[in-house]
């Protein structure tokens, strides 16, 4: 993964949340807030389950339910925080958005890696397309799949016959 420079950000991730839950006539729960601080804690690829191992790992005596997990996530995708960058192993993988500038994804189809990538060339050719047909684009993503390095190299076989010598 790049290392990227955030953006500047005039709120917290927990306060623009907070703004948002309140549109929709809910409240930002302690279980919520220790959510919305794991996932900005760092900016590493995960889906929900892994998530909820990393909270369980800390030893803060504070538990959050696996359904309350799942929701939290949608909320946060919803108010504009995250994303889904992809799916893999069945399973949807988010990245936080909020405050970490646009990027696509070259995802391995092998081992399921994900590397990340900027191109303004990229995106300004997106912009001239979406202009040719008088369309309003406010962002993008995109994801290449392929196989990375690691797993395009060939693996070393030996012949059954010498595993006898």
């Amino acid at each position: 993964m790049l290392n990227f420079e955030s953006l500047e950000i005039s709120i917290s991730p927990t306060e623009k949340f907070k703004e948002y839950l309140a549109t929709k006539g809910k409240r930002l729960t302690q279980e919520r807030e220790f959510i919305v601080t794991e996932v900005f804690s760092n900016h590493e690829h995960f889906d929900a389950d892994q998530l909820v191992f990393r909270m369980a790992q800390q030893k803060t005596g504070r538990k959050v339910s696996r359904s309350t997990v799942y929701r939290t996530l949608t909320q946060l995708e919803e108010a504009g925080l995250l994303r889904k960058v992809a799916r893999t192993n069945d399973k949807d993988v988010y990245e936080h958005d909020y405050g970490y500038p646009q990027h696509d994804h070259f995802i391995c189809k092998s081992c399921s890696e994900l590397f990340e990538f900027q191109n303004d060339d990229i995106a300004e050719i997106l912009e001239r397309l979406a202009e040719k047909i008088n369309f309003r684009m406010n962002e993008h993503r995109l994801e290449v799949y392929g196989v990375c390095e690691d797993c395009s190299r060939p693996t070393q076989r030996r012949h059954k016959k010498l595993d006898l010598i």
